[in-house]
């Protein structure tokens, strides 16, 4: 997710085994409260939704229960995700993102968001935003994502997400924001007078996202690896000063207030990169709109872009060779559209030249995006039928949104209202 950012679902009975981790922290930002010794038992009982996640330095069991279990309830985690409705959706978002969720929806407890708030954290165009989001939330639901299986809301629409960025930011400390790679390229391209607060406060934002559903994983490329260990850091670090016996004397169950979400990597070959240079990623924020292939482009733009694309003097195709990295770019692209695996392609197309290979990915783009766009357009003709899954969507996100938040006020210290 550019900011794509967010994932994690769970759902366990009151009986589900505990979970204790012992663990040793990893990361540098979080200090001396971050590496005390001993272990964590995590209360597993969070609105309904329960588990944690600790990174490959923690090591993790589950105790019997005291009572034996007497259902067979499965357990699903809960992954949290999103896309900003910013520019058009392109091959990358798709092949990066969201064609992952499709599959992740069958087997996990999923929230996908369209993430709203994160852009309007450098100048845009009020007047598109709304339509944007909308069209955004209508790309989710033509790609395949099932309602009856995910929750489809705007993340403005859950006040919660706001709310918590706030009483996170109280417990941020200002330079683990300043080390953000993100914020320092994008703020000295835009220049002091350009850039807002929120750019640099957006990491605790995309915090907030992940840690309000209490996130088991959550879908990161190598661009948000960065922001991803913040929010694991700031979840330690509320936990630490927050939770525990502190909690638990102001009425609380005690125990960890977040649960710590894990990275979920995609799978390789998932990273597209761009049209016009195959060691840059494919990218919305790129000027020439040539560099990419966007999800409702029409035949005759896409058959244009791939003619057009940046190629090499080599003969033959083949995957990872150093010296090709455009070659490697669109062999990948055709291997993701197509279903097939690398070594099918490979030998397919292995003593290709580029005007044959270049044919063959184009009819299988059109052929796999056509029946998106036709849904899409049913989606973005019907606003009843949209606005009801995402009004749906928000009053799911809600619920669990708001317990979590609740939580929160109280470990803090707030007044009951």
């Amino acid at each position: 997710m550019g900011r794509a950012v967010l994932s994690q679902f769970l759902t366990l009975s009151n009986s589900t085994p505990r979970l204790s981790s012992s663990f040793r922290f990893c990361g540098r930002l979080g200090g001396k409260y971050l590496k005390r010794p001993g272990s964590i038992r995590h209360n597993r009982t969070i609105n309904g939704y329960n588990g944690a996640g600790f990174r490959c330095c923690c090591s993790v069991s589950l105790s019997q229960p005291a009572v034996p279990e007497t259902s067979s309830i499965p357990v699903r985690k809960r992954i949290v995700s999103g896309v900003q409705p910013t520019g058009a959706i392109h091959l990358g978002n798709y092949l990066g993102a969201i064609k992952t969720w499709i599959e992740l929806q069958n087997s996990y407890d999923t929230l996908f968001f369209i993430v709203d708030l994160h852009a309007i954290t450098l100048p845009y165009d009020t007047q598109q935003l709304s339509k944007a989001t909308r069209n955004t939330a209508a790309i989710y639901l033509a790609c395949g994502v099932d309602t009856s299986k995910a929750s489809v809301f705007v993340q403005s629409h859950v006040r919660a997400h706001v709310e918590l960025m706030w009483l996170l930011s109280s417990a941020t400390p200002i330079g683990w924001l300043n080390r953000m790679i993100q914020f320092k390229e994008k703020s000295r391209k835009a220049g002091d007078e350009n850039v807002g607060v929120a750019l640099l406060t957006y990491p605790v934002l995309m915090a907030s996202d992940i840690l309000l559903y209490q996130s088991d994983l959550v879908p990161v490329g190598e661009d948000q690896k960065q922001h991803l260990e913040l929010t694991r850091e700031l979840a330690e670090r509320v936990n630490y000063l927050y939770g525990g016996r502190k909690w638990k004397k102001l009425g609380g169950r005690g125990g960890a207030i977040f649960k710590v979400p894990e990275p979920l990597i995609p799978p390789a070959g998932a990273r597209v990169m761009s049209l016009t240079d195959g060691l840059s990623k494919m990218s919305k924020s790129a000027p020439s709109d040539q560099s990419r292939i966007n999800l409702l482009d029409p035949k005759d733009v896409i058959a244009n872009k791939i003619k057009r694309c940046k190629t090499d003097s080599f003969s033959g195709m083949e995957f990872d060779s150093p010296e090709r990295p455009e070659c490697n770019n669109l062999l990948s692209i055709y291997q993701l559209i197509s279903g097939k695996t690398k070594e099918e392609v490979a030998q397919e197309c292995q003593d290709m030249n580029w005007g044959t290979f270049k044919t063959l990915l184009t009819d299988a783009l059109v052929d796999h995006l056509h029946p998106i766009q036709v849904r899409h357009e049913e989606i973005i003709s019907d606003p009843a039928y949209l606005d009801g899954v995402l009004g749906e969507g928000a009053t799911k996100a809600a619920a669990i949104a708001d317990a979590t938040l609740s939580n929160v006020y109280q470990a803090m210290g707030f007044l009951y209202r």
